[in-house]
């Protein structure tokens, strides 16, 4: 520390140039923030799953629609404790602008399995027996003002009704709550009454579910589970694919592309291009002040403090452009509306960029620093 002050006076000798160079560390480090904040919750999406659930689908694809009729037989697989249903509605709301998620659920047996929802009891009663009827998320109620017995149209882009419109009505009977933060954050989405939709779509499509969640007596035994669910189906019309909800996830995310993948690779384009601006400062700044160097080597530095001189003076300046990108990108990711996906800049966001910093410090600072380790004071103090 008690060498800063020479640190801090390297980078004021051409302040110009020095906040130039900030401002482009600070948009790169936004713009890094921002890209690992979606990497992180595409990574972290699924972390707070039951470990406990199970997803069967149909083999081909999870859009292929699986018929009711399976449902008991699943419900027999010894290690299996509930079953319920989903089937995705695809419904809009006043304007294409207005999309949040719809699921079409059994009422009692989608709250047994999803114990991290929390409704009311009275409310639990009135989604069971209510056949139009339809819960929504705290949060999604909060952003369209909903209240209980209002009357929410939705006009579905998958299901016609028997009489071929595309226009139902729900009327909401609950309001849930997610058990933590977690489950808070993700309180952005609808489950419409399986007993309305099944018996007023069209008759071909009656009496079929989307996916089975599949709640088993013991995680250790999951992959057994899921072994002999599909084992049930196998040569059959309906082959079934079960696997953990946590990976069923994961896999409706990457029909998108692998979106970790694209994040990391426009991150590491951005760190190159830095990497290329800021290493041309540092060498630009070294090689104007190789006198100074060697005065500083006259006075008694060694090759090696002159070398960690350097080495500070580019972990400074990439750190302060990296703090202040990192506290923007915190504060754009904080005041991002309540129905956006829930983006933050988290732990692992700001470690990512904490060794950025010390690669990018490296990359640009070691070979200055080599060559002001290097110096020969005659030399220097000759201009040759």
């Amino acid at each position: 520390m008690k060498y800063l002050h020479l640190v801090w006076s390297a980078l004021l000798r051409r302040k110009t140039r020095t906040l130039f160079t900030l401002l482009s560390l600070t948009a790169a480090f936004l713009l890094l923030g921002l890209l690992q904040a979606m990497n992180s919750l595409v990574a972290g999406s699924a972390d707070f799953l039951g470990a406990d659930r199970l997803i069967t689908q149909a083999r081909i694809s999870f859009t292929q629609p699986l018929p009711m009729r399976m449902l008991p037989q699943v419900e027999s697989v010894p290690g299996v404790t509930r079953v319920a249903h989903s089937q995705f509605f695809g419904g809009v709301y006043q304007d294409q602008r207005q999309g949040f998620p719809q699921f079409v659920v059994g009422p009692q047996r989608l709250l047994d399995v999803y114990p991290e929802w929390i409704l009311p009891e009275e409310q639990r009663l009135a989604f069971v027996s209510t056949a139009d009827g339809a819960i929504v998320g705290a949060r999604l109620a909060e952003r369209f003002g909903w209240k209980l017995g209002d009357i929410v149209p939705l006009t579905s882009f998958i299901w016609t009704r028997a009489d071929g419109s595309r226009n139902w009505e729900w009327r909401i009977v609950g309001i849930f709550e997610g058990r933590d933060d977690e489950w808070r954050d993700r309180a952005q989405l609808m489950y419409l009454n399986y007993a309305q939709f099944d018996e007023a779509r069209s008759p071909g499509a009656r009496g079929l579910a989307g996916i089975f969640i599949v709640q088993v007596a013991d995680p250790g035994m999951a992959e057994e589970v899921a072994a002999a669910v599909d084992a049930r189906f196998e040569n059959s019309p309906d082959e079934t694919k079960t696997q953990a909800e946590a990976e069923f996830q994961l896999g409706f995310l990457r029909q998108f592309g692998d979106i970790g993948f694209i994040m990391n690779a426009i991150s590491g384009a951005v760190f190159f291009t830095i990497l290329i601006l800021t290493g041309f400062t540092m060498s630009q700044a070294v090689r104007e002040r190789i006198p100074e160097l060697a005065v500083l080597k006259c006075l008694g530095f060694t090759d090696r403090a002159v070398l960690w001189l350097v080495l500070a003076e580019a972990l400074l300046l990439c750190a302060l452009g990296a703090l202040a990108g990192m506290l923007l990108a915190s504060a754009v990711t904080g005041a991002l509306p309540p129905d956006f996906p829930p983006l933050r800049t988290d732990l692992r966001v700001w470690a990512f960029a904490g060794v950025s910093v010390l690669a990018l410090a490296a990359a640009v600072g070691l070979p200055p620093a080599l060559r002001a380790m290097r110096l020969r004071i005659v030399d220097a103090l000759a201009g040759r």
